[in-house]
């Protein structure tokens, strides 16, 4: 009970008040504060923890791929930590392209490989660097090669943040060129630059990080990265759209790549099957064309194993193959005019009639001293007949262009995209490109050839065609389109109606190189270190983390405790009250009975 001390023997009556020594409330108010504080702590933490789940949760595939392909075109953000990154240098025949990538940290999803994308720079356009000639022309003086890379590398190391340098890998892949030079010549070069280099330059780089590579690891590296661009690599969303094209639960159909240059064709697709079933010629064929990887971050999830059929095809490209052609008309042209006396080609006046060029075209085929003239006669389907032979198939039931072992293709459940000479056929001229259709291409391609060449040059002037086509493409696209259409139904054996193959040059506003699909084969592991230190992270967390934002069912259990408690508190509280409320009736009638008499008694003079 409160004490209270009077001062009406000093004060008049009217002044007289009391003042309570200890507030009957002041514990119960501050316990109250307490626990509404900790009420607002674990509700804060409960928002967290709900943004924390909720930003695990799968998101819309598409949007996400949306985004990421907008979120290439900008400029990369070199001032965030997170980022990482990597280096390929494509060392071809004709010159060599350096390649900056960059990469977030790993999400954590132990299906998926790296987010790597090329580097922009401020302006938002692609680091890249090339330079010429080719590194093979460092044959007779390997010593130089470091040299010769050098402007490369030092173009990469003003992009890449100086403290990101060393742990930025630097792989150097040679193609075509080094291919063609001997081996003692080829580990010369290779030994000046892994000696040489990391004397100048931070990065991470090893004597493995630099090699000659097959035409089959190219070929894989291509088929990787079209595919890893569109995101058929993605195994956990079965919701998606693309779920029904899945070879297995969680898996995705890839695509198979179609890549014909000036001097090589090249053919890369997913083989699920074994091929234990064939003949045993067959089969060793197979082994040798077959390329078997993981692409999973551990060895031991096998079910991002790929088993891709792969194939270069030198001398097929659209280029060699017109002079490839050109030999054999004018062989076959001397061989006759010998044989029965004629002098077709010999002069201006008496042409060979070439189907294969634009009607009224003229030409001059030179091969050494012997001279062809010819002259375009546009009968496409002539062409295509006389371009068979150079296919050089063979009778055997599996073989493709060059006699070579061809894996089964499932042509009702397949799909294809092809790039180089399969675009430009279709794109620059006919303006078809996109989505193949055998015969719409095949009625396109006819007209063309059956065009006057005066008709062709004029609508050329007059921009009618793709602002890529030049002279060269008008002139020889009547025999390229013939050779493309050959080569995909007769050679490669695709149905004239097949319905999946698209032609591009451009996957989602991008040129993919095989430089892409290659830093991805060799970062795969990264994730898997990623995953560990993260592992070891989350181990060591606090234990407040660990009890109130992982454990959900400890953390709301220990809400609904507190939220008890504050009720029962409060009835507690109010029961006190009511109680204080009826004891303090009779006191305050007391103070009436002691107080109005002294009121009362007069203080004498």
């Amino acid at each position: 009970m409160a004490g209270r001390i009077s001062f009406s023997y000093l004060c008049p009556a009217s002044w007289y008040f009391t003042v309570p020594t200890v507030s009957p409330f002041l514990r119960q108010r501050v316990a109250f504060l307490g626990l509404f504080f900790i009420s607002c702590l674990l509700l804060l933490m409960l928002i967290i923890d709900f943004r924390h789940w909720s930003a695990s949760l799968p998101r819309d595939r598409q949007y996400e791929r949306y985004l990421a392909r907008v979120g290439e075109l900008e400029a990369t953000d070199t001032e965030d930590p997170n980022l990482n990154y990597g280096l390929v240098v494509d060392c071809g025949s004709s010159g060599s392209r350096i390649f900056v990538y960059f990469w977030p940290r790993h999400n954590g999803n132990p299906h998926d490989l790296l987010d790597i994308k090329q580097m922009r720079d401020r302006n938002s356009q692609p680091v890249v660097k090339k330079i010429k000639p080719g590194i093979s022309a460092m044959a007779d003086t390997p010593e130089h090669a470091s040299d010769y890379l050098r402007p490369l590398l030092s173009f990469a190391a003003a992009h890449v943040p100086v403290k990101k340098h060393k742990e930025t890998p630097l792989y150097i892949l040679c193609t075509a060129g080094m291919r063609l030079l001997p081996e003692r010549k080829q580990l010369a070069i290779l030994a000046d630059l892994v000696k040489d280099l990391p004397l100048e330059f931070d990065f991470l780089f090893s004597q493995s990080q630099a090699e000659v590579i097959s035409g089959k690891q190219e070929g894989v590296y291509a088929w990787i990265g079209i595919n890893f661009v569109l995101g058929r690599f993605d195994h956990e969303d079965e919701s998606d759209a693309e779920a029904t094209q899945e070879l297995a639960a969680g898996r995705r159909r890839t695509v198979g790549i179609l890549d014909m240059g000036g001097a090589s064709l090249q053919i890369a697709y997913e083989v699920p099957t074994s091929t234990s079933a064939l003949p045993a010629n067959q089969e060793e064929a197979a082994k040798i064309l077959l390329a078997e990887f993981n692409l999973g971050c551990d060895v031991q999830h096998t079910e991002h194993v790929y088993r891709v059929y792969v194939t270069t095809f030198l001398g097929f490209g659209g280029n060699f193959a017109r002079q490839r052609y050109e030999d054999l008309v004018l062989n076959e042209t001397l061989n006759k005019n010998r044989l029965l006396g004629q002098k077709t080609g010999l002069s201006p006046d008496n042409p060979f009639l070439d189907p294969c060029l634009p009607v009224g075209l003229t030409d001059v085929v030179e091969r050494n001293s012997q001279v062809l003239h010819v002259r375009g006669r546009g009968d496409w389907e002539s062409c295509g007949a006389m371009l068979s032979p150079l296919l050089a198939r063979s009778n055997a039931s599996q073989a493709s262009l060059n006699g070579i072992y061809q894996s089964p293709i499932d042509f009702n459940n397949s799909e294809f995209y092809g790039f180089s000479e399969f675009f430009y056929c279709t794109e620059d001229v006919l303006r078809i490109g996109g989505r193949y259709h055998g015969p719409t291409f095949a009625k396109a391609a006819q007209d063309y050839c059956g065009m006057a060449w005066s008709v062709l040059t004029q609508r050329f002037k007059n921009g009618l065609f793709s602002s890529h086509a030049d002279e060269h493409r008008l002139k020889y696209q009547c025999f390229k389109s013939a050779w493309m259409y050959q080569v995909l139904h007769e050679g490669f054996h695709f149905p004239y109606d097949y319905a999946n193959l698209r032609t591009a040059q451009l996957v989602y506003d991008r040129e993919v190189q095989w430089t892409l699909g290659a830093i991805l084969y060799k970062t795969r592991f990264l994730p898997l270190r990623d995953l560990r230190q993260e592992g070891v992270r989350q181990a060591h967390g606090s234990w407040f983390r660990l009890s109130f934002v992982y454990n959900h069912y400890l953390f709301f259990a220990c809400i609904l405790v507190v939220l008890l408690a504050i009720i029962l508190y409060l009835l507690r509280l109010r029961r006190i009250h009511h109680r204080q409320t009826r004891t303090s009736a009779p006191l305050d009638l007391l103070w009436l009975e002691e107080v109005v008499p002294m009121m009362g008694v007069q203080v004498g003079p």
